[in-house]
């Protein structure tokens, strides 16, 4: 019986010093989605922080930051479950933990930027086309979800080679799982999510050399 506890808090302990950063950034977004949940100015904010076109062309550097702090929906919600805590709590700190901070971080970023910026052209172009509505360019799109995406992506180039195939599989098809379809065209966070991968999985391929792995903080 008391071997369980300090079991669990030498587990606990080696997580924290692996992954430092991303535990700090947990601790944010968990810290953020509970004054969302109590705040009434959290729709206020929601409605600023999302990287919509009209957003992105008004206070782009805000929108992309303040994105990037809010966790949506319920924590135990499928979805959530993927983003945040397989994706952010489980992918990232292993990135982390292997690579450094600085590397996971960029996969991150170069997702949650990167696939933002890359979808608004689709975006574009599909409302001028008719396939989107426009009300697109003004439609609620916050959160971790592409960073959790290219870092989940960038994990699987880390497994042995025998994974890449189911990893991969998993990676690019639960955003498929519930696409809206206009066409051969999906909706623009299934489009976001598929770029975020593509940007994880391109970037983790050219880190596999043996010099560039390390384990520990």
């Amino acid at each position: 019986m008391i071997g369980a506890p300090r079991r669990a808090g030498a587990a606990v302990a080696l997580y924290v010093t692996a992954g430092p950063w991303t535990v700090g950034y947990v601790v944010v977004l968990l810290g953020v989605h509970t004054w969302m949940a109590v705040s009434d100015r959290a729709d206020a904010f929601v409605a600023w922080a999302g990287t919509n076109v009209v957003n992105l062309g008004s206070h782009p550097l805000g929108a992309l930051a303040a994105s990037a702090l809010i966790v949506n929906g319920s924590l135990v919600d499928p979805g959530t479950m993927i983003t945040f805590w397989l994706g952010v709590a489980g992918a990232l700190w292993w990135l982390e933990s292997r690579y450094g901070a600085a590397r996971a971080f960029v996969v991150y970023l170069a997702g949650h930027v990167g696939a933002t910026l890359l979808t608004v052209p689709v975006i574009v172009a599909a409302i001028h086309a008719g396939r989107y509505p426009e009300e697109t360019r003004t439609a609620v799109d916050v959160g971790i979800s592409y960073g959790a995406q290219a870092a989940l992506a960038a994990a699987v180039v880390t497994l042995p080679r025998w994974a890449w195939a189911p990893g991969a599989v998993f990676v690019l098809g639960w955003p498929l799982l519930d696409a809206d379809w206009s066409g051969l065209l999906p909706d623009f966070t299934t489009v976001g999510h598929l770029i975020a991968a593509g940007i994880g999985f391109t970037l983790a391929f050219t880190w596999r050399s043996p010099a560039a792995v390390r384990i520990g903080p």
